[in-house]
């Protein structure tokens, strides 16, 4: 008798599918929360950190002289050193910002258990005996990352500035959550509520802008300088692209542009700015900062870079070279736009120069469309 033919069906392969996508799924997830710890780690170690450089700094200044130029000299020299031997992150602001750290939450007791307490002759031991174990007890009364305090630094009400850390910390906060709460005086809009309590459960509420992802949080600029890593930052495709292409075809011009760098960064009072593209012009002798915008220009675009040229001209610019000039490109899809920004250059006859020496508007428009156009419809670039 012969066997029936049994009829093979596809389930076992949707099987493997489904169990790929589902460990695919789990990896992604494990992944992401490790990250995410690993930020968190490096967050408490960094602000226990400084909190402890700050508390150093003012004990320091307070068994020398009480001058404030000896406090001023002592945070220049300090500067120095830490930053030839450490790299970024240990500029005159960050020091500034370490001691004002200390200053306003110095009130606040670190919790140590009886074991924590040093002895009589740990006591007189030397500060490089500072222990992890002692960082690890500074930092479990910090939970919060080092960004978070930076931006609590700026509330100068002291009941405010409590208020905003409970807060944040009782809503695990991130960092665009709480500045949105302080920009908009959630606090003092709390005190004059009649339902205090339906206010702080609303604030609790987050919104999609507020959330921060895995990548955002490793490379968060702090943790970088922290840390001495490259800046690595994650453009788009297109934006890179765009960027990469612009730079080759300032470099085609002529010998006049030298090319100083890619996605420059810099920081003014707690904000945190990138440049795209930084060229040095040798004719002209001045730096050329270029921007590069994905959507249309805006009156805004105009004020990010005069706030870029006024940062260059005062911490970049050599002496003997002329003051920097802009280029804002704007490569959005319904217009392609050059701006230039003369306003600041200090005579007629400069700017004049300026415009007959750079690459005409024109150019780089017509540069920057063809580019566009060819990446969007998924030509091979050059």
């Amino acid at each position: 008798m012969a066997k029936k033919k049994t009829k093979r069906t596809s389930q076992p392969a949707l099987s493997v599918q489904d169990d790929y996508a589902n460990i695919l799924a789990g990896v992604v997830e494990l992944l992401e929360a490790a990250r995410r710890a690993a930020a968190r780690s490096v967050n408490a170690v960094m602000t226990a950190t400084y909190w402890e450089i700050g508390r150093r700094i003012v004990e320091c200044e307070q068994g020398g002289d009480q001058r404030a130029e000896y406090g001023t000299a002592l945070l220049k020299r300090l500067s120095a050193d830490l930053s030839s031997r450490f790299g970024r992150g240990y500029g005159l602001t960050n020091l500034k910002q370490m001691r004002r750290f200390y200053l306003s939450f110095s009130a606040l007791p670190i919790r140590q258990t009886p074991s924590d307490q040093p002895s009589p002759t740990e006591k007189s031991q030397t500060l490089s005996d500072f222990s992890g174990h002692q960082l690890s007890v500074i930092s479990g009364r910090f939970p919060l990352p080092w960004s978070h305090y930076v931006r609590l630094l700026s509330v100068k009400k002291e009941s405010a500035r409590r208020f905003y850390e409970e807060e944040a910390i009782r809503g695990g906060w991130s960092f665009r959550q709480l500045d949105r709460q302080i920009n908009t005086q959630f606090y003092e809009r709390t005190l004059a509520s009649k339902n205090q309590t339906a206010m702080l459960t609303k604030g609790q509420q987050s919104r999609a802008e507020d959330a921060v992802t895995p990548d955002e949080e490793v490379k968060d600029p702090y943790i970088l300088e922290f840390l001495d890593l490259k800046d690595e930052y994650a453009e788009s495709d297109l934006e890179a692209a765009l960027i990469q292409n612009l730079e080759s075809f300032l470099m085609e011009l002529g010998g006049d542009f030298a090319f100083i760098g890619r996605q420059r960064r810099l920081r003014i009072d707690d904000e945190w700015y990138r440049i795209d593209l930084l060229f040095f012009h040798r004719r002209l002798r001045s730096l050329v900062i270029i921007d590069l915008k994905l959507g249309r220009f805006t009156h805004a675009d105009a004020g990010q870079m005069h706030l870029y040229l006024n940062y260059a001209r005062e911490h970049w610019v050599l002496e003997g070279e002329n003051p920097p000039v802009g280029i804002i490109l704007c490569a959005s899809k319904s217009e392609t736009l050059v701006k230039y920004a003369l306003e600041g250059l200090p005579n007629k006859v400069l700017a004049a120069e300026y415009r007959t020496t750079l690459p005409s508007e024109e150019e780089l428009a017509a540069k920057l469309e063809e580019t566009r156009r060819r990446i969007e419809s998924h030509d091979r670039l050059p």
